[in-house]
């Protein structure tokens, strides 16, 4: 009686390497919106309550009185008080629900936080004034 071999051939699963791969997506897709980048050194006031809205522009004032825009991921750039509202109608523009943060260093006179409020008042946008959590 002749013995027929059997051939055995080594399969491998793939299914939990492919769990983890897309475990390991969903979290650094998460994990990325929550960063903003935010180069600029402002030391933001405290605040009780902090907002869900996610702005999509943002205005930086630091502690030199320099104005810094930005929208997305951009990088934030100098730019002159004058060129805030261009700058805003351009991201309006683009995205009419558009939320503008507004980040300014607790340090510098209310007045100027006023003046940019001003400008998203008399342009209708909708700004939000980042704090930082107590």
């Amino acid at each position: 009686m002749a013995l027929k071999r059997r051939r055995i051939t080594a399969e491998f699963s793939m299914a939990s390497m492919t769990d983890m791969i897309f475990l390991l997506l969903i979290f650094f897709m998460l994990t990325s919106t929550v960063v903003v980048p935010n180069a600029i050194k402002v030391v933001l006031p405290q605040s009780a309550r902090q907002t869900a809205v996610k702005p999509l522009a943002r205005v930086t004032i630091d502690a030199g009185l320099n104005y810094y825009v930005a929208y997305g991921n951009q990088k934030e750039r100098r730019v002159s008080f004058g060129e805030i509202t261009p700058f805003l109608r351009q991201c309006y523009n683009k995205e009419p629900d558009i939320y503008i943060a507004l980040y300014a260093d607790e340090s510098i006179p209310y007045k100027e936080v006023v003046k940019v409020l001003d400008i998203a008042n008399r342009n209708s946008f909708r700004m939000i004034l980042i704090t930082r959590p107590q």
